[in-house]
């Protein structure tokens, strides 16, 4: 019996989604997002996004995926948390808000501070170094992901490119987990 790594992916919109459908292949995944409605069509294994190849997976491959609105759930025993959140972009004052990021980030520390902690969200240059500071730890990560709106688990099947910011073991495990290849339907 193989033993499956436990994933949190927070957030369900085209990143989180695609991911977890990606990794729940092969791992357990949970899905952590604040939306109820979202966590209800997970768990009966509807998209939260408008992508054909992900309502395939979702209703003809057996995947370990959940969604929960439970964060101390989410995060238990998992070896890697994706941060999948919005960060708006003002233009006005050219800046990101990264609000959700850094609140996800607090909490996963709270809650499993051993985990890996992988930023997929769009963040500033240099924000993950300011995190590591803040938080007083190495193992929080940037991952760019590479997406079309409509291709997003076809591009995660079938990545261009795989970008991990680190050196680390972990993050090593990490892109190894997302080199991983599927079959598709």
């Amino acid at each position: 019996m193989t033993i499956k790594t436990k994933i949190t992916v927070v957030g369900s919109g085209y990143v989180g989604m695609s991911l977890a459908v990606l990794l729940a292949q092969n791992n357990d995944v949970v899905i952590l997002d604040v939306d109820s409605v979202r966590v209800n069509k997970v768990n009966n294994k509807q998209p939260t996004i408008s992508d054909t190849e992900i309502e395939a997976f979702l209703s003809e491959k057996s995947l370990s995926l959940t969604a929960t609105l439970e964060s101390k759930v989410a995060y238990k025993d998992s070896s890697f948390i994706v941060i999948a959140t919005p960060t708006n972009y003002d233009p006005d004052t050219e800046n990101f808000d990264t609000s959700s990021v850094d609140s996800v980030i607090e909490e996963a520390i709270k809650f499993n501070p051993s985990a890996l902690i992988v930023i997929k969200s769009t963040i500033p240059v240099g924000h993950t170094e300011l995190l590591k500071e803040r938080f007083k730890t190495k193992r929080i990560i940037f991952s760019p992901e590479f997406l079309r709106e409509g291709q997003a688990l076809t591009d995660n099947l079938y990545p261009s490119r795989i970008i991990i910011g680190s050196h680390c073991k972990a993050g090593k495990e990490f892109g190894d987990l997302l080199d991983r290849k599927s079959t598709r339907l």
